[in-house]
């Protein structure tokens, strides 16, 4: 019986198992913080070329949302406002759903981009910013020569 039980394998399966849980409790490399009353929803991908993220931010005018690079971290923070009216002071809230606030969302980019090329566009609620990839610096090569 012993033979079907390989001792070394036992312990290889152990290795694996035990780095898979420790791989369950590292962040996903991506958010670094969250701050604010409310958190807006986001997403960023990765193309060949640029790396792009989108932020759902209705009902916030563009002026009052800061975008900002520093390395390889973006933040974007704003303030959405709750209007109110004179006439709707005495009014009575059954159900209230839509968040109000200041909100700072910072997310460490999965590749350095050149911060002279980003580019940010709001349309629809949706702030979207660009950010074409630096150009990867490849190193010199140097020859071997045969004295």
């Amino acid at each position: 019986m012993r033979a079907l039980v390989p001792e070394r394998g036992l312990a290889g399966i152990r290795r694996e198992v035990d780095r898979l849980f420790e791989r369950l409790w590292e962040p996903d490399g991506l958010e670094v913080t969250m701050a604010g009353d409310w958190i807006p929803k986001l997403e960023v991908s990765e193309a060949k070329d640029a790396v792009t993220a989108r932020v759902e931010v209705p009902g916030i005018e563009p002026k009052d949302i800061q975008v900002a690079l520093e390395g390889q971290l973006l933040t974007i923070k704003g303030e959405k406002k709750q209007a109110q009216e004179e006439k709707d002071r005495d009014e009575r809230y059954y159900r209230m759903e839509r968040a109000y606030g200041a909100f700072a969302r910072t997310i460490r980019l999965p590749a350095p981009v050149d911060p002279k090329k980003v580019k940010a566009t709001f349309k629809n609620g949706v702030l979207t910013v660009t950010m074409p990839k630096a150009p990867v610096e490849s190193g010199n090569l140097i020859p071997v020569t045969i004295e």
